[in-house]
Formats: C-alpha cells, sequence, structure tokens
C-alpha cells in the first residue's frame, strides 16, 4: 500500500473554485483541502482587520493595513488555487457548485465593505454632531459672561458653524447650522433682550462682522438683524448719557448718525440735543447757575463734535445757542460768586461777561459787581452787599494822586465806580519811616496833583487804589461819609525803611 493516496489528475475547475473560495478572508478553499492550519492563517488575518476596523471611526482603516490585507487574500488565492490544482475536495460536491459558492461568498467582503463605510460615514455624521453640540455648549457658557471674555469663544464657535457650512455641507450637522446661528445671534446680543443698551453696543458692531466670516446667503436674514437694534442702542445709551450730563454721550450720537443717518433712531438726535440746552439754560435761572453755565459750555462743544449728516444746521444752531446761553448766564452766574463770597471768581467771570455780551441788558451791573468784587478781595467787608446801577449823590469827595504811578480808584457802597488818575511826575514814593512820624500828610506840599472829584450819597464807601504798576501793593480806605462835609482821598506811594 502506498503511504500517502496518488495526487489526482489537474483540474482547473476546481483549482479556481479553490482559490475564489479563499477569496472570502475565510480560508473555505484550504478547509474543503483540510488544510486546517493554513484556513487558521486566513482567520487570524480577518480577525486582525476586523479588530483593528471596528467599531468603524470617521478617519477609517490605515491605507497601509487594507493593502497588506489585499495582498494577503490574493496571495491566499493564488496559493489555494495552486495547491487545489492537483488536491481532491475533501466535500464531495462538484466542483461547478464550489466555484457557484465561491463566487457568493464574494459578496461577504463587498457586503462588508459597504457595511463599513456606511458605518463609517454615520460615525462621521456622529463626529460633526459631536463637534455642533460642542460649539454650542461653547456659546451657551459664554453666554453668561462679560463680552470682552466671551468674544474669542463666540468667534471659536462661529469658525465651527462656518466649516461644518462649507467643508460638510450635506452633513446633518450642516442642516442644523442655520437654527444655531440664530440660536448665536441672540445669545451674543444678550444685553440688548434686557435692555441694557451701552453693554449691546460692542456686541450688536461685533455681531455686524459675522458677514465677513459666514456668507451672507448661508445668513439670510441673520445679516441685517445687528442693525435695527444696534441703531436703537447706540440711541438709548447716548440719550440717557445726554440725561445724565455723562460725557460720552457725543460719542454713542455720533456713531448713530455716521452709520444709520436715515434711520428714525437718527432723527431723534436732534430734538434731544435741542431739549437738552433748553433744558440747561433753564438751570441759570435755578440755584446753581454756575453749573448750568459750564453744562452749556459743554454742550456747545460736544454738539459741535458730532458728525450730523442731515441734522447739520440745527445741531450747528444747536451748539450756538448753547454757547449764547452760557454767555449769558455768565451774569447769574457771577451774581452767585459774589453772593457766596467768592470774590475772585466773581471778578473773572463778570470781566468774560462783559467782554463776550456787549449788548446785554444786565453789562452796566455787571461791571459794578466786577468793581465791587474787586474792591471786597482786598476790603472783604464791602462785598455783603450787591452793587446797583446808582450813581451821583450829594457828598463831594476828591482823590488826589501823590505818587509817582497811575493808579486805578475803585469804589463801592451806596454807588459803585472807578476812575484812573495819572501819576504825579515830581512825586516820589515816600519811605516808610516817614509814614510813621506824627503829623505825617500826604497831598500837602501845595503840587499840582493829578485829581478828580465824585459824588457819593451819605453812608459808608469803600475805596481801592490799585497803582497799575504790577509790583505794587493796592492800598484801601473805608469812608463813613455824612453831609455837610467835603471829603478828600489821597493815594500815595510807600518803600521799605529807609529807601523812597
Amino acid at each position: 500500500m502506498p503511504s500517502s493516496p496518488p495526487p489526482a489528475p489537474p483540474d482547473r475547475l476546481r483549482s479556481v473554485a479553490v482559490g475564489v473560495l479563499n477569496l472570502s478572508g475565510l480560508g473555505l478553499g484550504y478547509a474543503l483541502m483540510r488544510r486546517w492550519l493554513l484556513m487558521a492563517v486566513c482567520w487570524v488575518a480577518t480577525a486582525v482587520l476586523l479588530l483593528v476596523a471596528l467599531p468603524a471611526d470617521p478617519d477609517g482603516v490605515s491605507g497601509v493595513l487594507v493593502t497588506l490585507y489585499v495582498v494577503f487574500l490574493v496571495f491566499a488565492a493564488v496559493h489555494g488555487a495552486m495547491v487545489g490544482l492537483r488536491t481532491r475536495l475533501a466535500w464531495p460536491a462538484p466542483t461547478p457548485l464550489a466555484v457557484l459558492l465561491g463566487l457568493v461568498l464574494l459578496a461577504v467582503p463587498a457586503g462588508g465593505v459597504v457595511l463599513y463605510d456606511s458605518a463609517r460615514d454615520e460615525a462621521t455624521q456622529q463626529m460633526l454632531l459631536d463637534r455642533l453640540e460642542k460649539a454650542d455648549q461653547l456659546v451657551a457658557d459664554n453666554g453668561r459672561l462679560s463680552f470682552t471674555a466671551a468674544e474669542p469663544h463666540y468667534r471659536q464657535a462661529l469658525s465651527v458653524y462656518d466649516d461644518l457650512s462649507t467643508a460638510h455641507s450635506g452633513s446633518r450637522a450642516a442642516d442644523r447650522v442655520p437654527d444655531r446661528l440664530k440660536t448665536f445671534y441672540t445669545t451674543v446680543a444678550g444685553a440688548y433682550a434686557q435692555k441694557n443698551y451701552c453693554d449691546a453696543i460692542p456686541q450688536l458692531k461685533y455681531l455686524r462682522t459675522v458677514p465677513g466670516t459666514i456668507g451672507k446667503k448661508q445668513l439670510g436674514t441673520l445679516a441685517t438683524w445687528p442693525d435695527d437694534k444696534l441703531a436703537t442702542s447706540l440711541y438709548e445709551c447716548g440719550s440717557t448719557a445726554l440725561a445724565s450730563e455723562s460725557a460720552d454721550w457725543p460719542t454713542n450720537f455720533g456713531d448713530l448718525l455716521a452709520t444709520f443717518p436715515q434711520s428714525s433712531q437718527a432723527g431723534q438726535v436732534e430734538p434731544d440735543v435741542k431739549s437738552a440746552v433748553s433744558k440747561a439754560a433753564q438751570g441759570v435761572r435755578g440755584s446753581e447757575p454756575c453749573a448750568a453755565v459750564e453744562e452749556l459750555k459743554s454742550l456747545s462743544t460736544q454738539i459741535g463734535s458730532l458728525e450730523s449728516g442731515q441734522a447739520a444746521d440745527a445741531l450747528d444752531a444747536d451748539a450756538t445757542r448753547a454757547g449764547g446761553q452760557a454767555d449769558a448766564g455768565a451774569y447769574q452766574c457771577g451774581v452767585s460768586q459774589y453772593k457766596d463770597g467768592d470774590f475772585d471768581s466773581a471778578l473773572t467771570t463778570m470781566n468774560d461777561f462783559v467782554k463776550n455780551n456787549t449788548h446785554d441788558k444786565n453789562l452796566a451791573r455787571a461791571k459794578k459787581i466786577a468793581i465791587a468784587a474787586e474792591v471786597a478781595q482786598t476790603v472783604p467787608a464791602a462785598g455783603k452787599h450787591l452793587p446797583t446801577t446808582a450813581s451821583g449823590g450829594s457828598i463831594t469827595v476828591t482823590v488826589k494822586n501823590d505818587s509817582p504811578d497811575d493808579i486805578t480808584v475803585l469804589y463801592t457802597g451806596p454807588v459803585t465806580g472807578s476812575f484812573t488818575l495819572k501819576g504825579c511826575g515830581s512825586c516820589t514814593s515816600y519811605s516808610l519811616t516817614t509814614t510813621l512820624l506824627s503829623g505825617f500828610k500826604p497831598c500837602s506840599s501845595g503840587k499840582n496833583y493829578p485829581q478828580k472829584t465824585i459824588t457819593l450819597p451819605t453812608g459808608t464807601t469803600y475805596f481801592v487804589h490799585r497803582p497799575d504798576s504790577s509790583t505794587a501793593t493796592p492800598a484801601s480806605d473805608t469812608a463813613k461819609l455824612r453831609s455837610g462835609y467835603i471829603y478828600t482821598e489821597c493815594a500815595y506811594s510807600t518803600g521799605a525803611f529807609g529807601t523812597s
């Protein structure tokens, strides 16, 4: 008896059947020839591929591994065909049936590829949905933060929405982006919904930049969604600041007029500004006229800084009116300062008023108040009463200048006024020791002193002699004038001990 059965005669159809059966990846060709070890190798190779490939993920299987597995299947098919050429099949089925079975089993790897691609596509869809969910959560979480802190995260979420819409336009995640963008807009502009208009301005300005990231076609009506809301926020924030006398209202109104010049909100700017000027002008006659004057000055400057567009003429008129009211209101401010004893400020204010309002009905009294304020700087008692425009009297007072300097004589009391006297050309300053001697009498040498005679009513009049020399100190005198007397005032200058 031979030790092994003789090889079968060559059979090409059987060879094809074994090769085709091995292409299934299950080594069935080897199984029909009872080559169990080789069949096990096929199973191990297929198992390794399945372990690596499953569960399916968007990245799929490494191309190198797939190539190696395909090469292995081809090798198993070729090797099986070569062995099956002279090896009888263990399963006594007709060879054509084995070929048919092999062809049918080819559907296993082919179907596996189809199913794997489907699973991979589903994994990709889930990955994109996960990205969408994370972006949504990023928007929701940062909606509770300040806009400055949240803005970088908003940009990050917006980038995800844009990528889903463009790079993955057919995905389920991309189909949901339009609804997410609506949520994005309402979340970013959350301050507007809460009527926190000043906080809403940077949020809405940012939303107007979104079309630079996501196309207007994708955004649809959202592309213009922030416009009216931003116009409203600029107006409301500016109007509130104007009413509260805050300094930043021109910024908001200026942005509104420049960005939305045709809007209904822009049309409300000039009436609000006009009303603010009127309100400040009324304050001039109130308890704090100086504050009202400063507000009017500020309004005039601020209104002039607006980019006014169609309202240019009206706003220019408002600025001019505010400036004019401020100039005119300086009188009431100066009176208030004088009554409060702030004679330095009253003098400055009244002098400015006189210079800027040459035809004002209060011009004459303003000049008197300025004189009285200057006298009160040296003699505070002179400022107890607000001077009137009264003039003249029954008592004669002559003022002589016994000094080499030109002087201005200011006086206030029942009447207020001032005049100047030229310096005495032949006069010199007296030494301080001379003025302390008994019997010292200036204006008594018989010289032709520069002089002026005025008439004043009875009562106390306060005099100040102010030398025009900036280095000299004013002198003062308080005269209690009575009827039946003729009074003389003498102005002279003194130097230090031992000097003239």
